[in-house]
């Protein structure tokens, strides 16, 4: 994998360097069975999440091909950054950005996930620099009912409560959240999430503070929230 052209945002931090490979394990929890006279068949179920695993390489001195969004850092700040991660048992958004050298945007992955682990490797070969191992598991937002049972007239009856969403869920069911890349604009996110960029007014509206008085501009980092509809 080459490294132009490829930005790695950990929630909103940029990897200084691009990692030189990224492995995505597409997961699966279908069943397979054993029939008498029938022989193996496979029971589909839904997809199971999706497992991300990466080295990165941290450096601890500027070097003129590594990208800093705010001015160099040196590898301690990125360690509490993915400890911080770790520890603080929420969701965050990886994203992958490919583009072309003239800047065209090719195409990016962006899902939500948790920090799983992440192993630290140093080496003879790489000077001071160090190399991070980190291991990323798809996060889905999932929700739970409660059910009240209580008599009236002798003739038990069922109350479901409001919805309750787990920690770190959208606000409303369907809302989604979206971190800007490189070469979005709103029209392109619509289109990817309502299949009609001309829906990016419901974006706009939805994240007027965020994006202030002109919907053409927007900023890689941004986080957007995205109105079910």
């Amino acid at each position: 994998m080459s490294k132009a052209g490829y930005d790695f945002y950990l929630d909103k931090c940029l990897l200084p360097i691009a990692p030189e490979k990224l492995e995505l394990k597409i997961n699966n929890t279908n069943d397979t069975l054993m029939l008498i006279n029938e022989g193996e068949i496979n029971i589909l179920k839904t997809p199971g999440l999706t497992d991300i695993e990466l080295e990165c390489r941290i450096p601890q001195v500027k070097y003129p091909f590594a990208v800093y969004k705010s001015g160099f850092r040196e590898a301690s700040y990125f360690l509490e950054y993915f400890e911080s991660l770790k520890v603080d048992k929420k969701p965050f958004q990886f994203i992958v950005s490919r583009a072309m050298p003239g800047g065209r945007v090719l195409f990016s992955t962006n899902m939500k996930v948790s920090m799983e682990d992440y192993k630290i490797i140093e080496q003879a070969k790489d000077g001071f620099d160090i190399t991070v191992a980190i291991r990323l598991k798809q996060y889905r937002d999932y929700g739970t009912k409660t059910v009240n049972i209580r008599n009236a007239d002798s003739e038990p009856q069922a109350a479901i409560e409001k919805s309750r969403e787990a920690e770190g869920g959208p606000a409303a069911l369907g809302t989604r959240t979206y971190m800007v890349v490189k070469g979005d604009c709103l029209w392109t996110i619509a289109k990817r999430f309502y299949g009609s960029g001309a829906k990016y007014t419901v974006i706009y509206d939805a994240n007027r503070e965020t994006i202030g008085g002109n919907p053409n501009r927007i900023y890689p980092g941004q986080t957007l929230t995205i109105p079910a509809v």
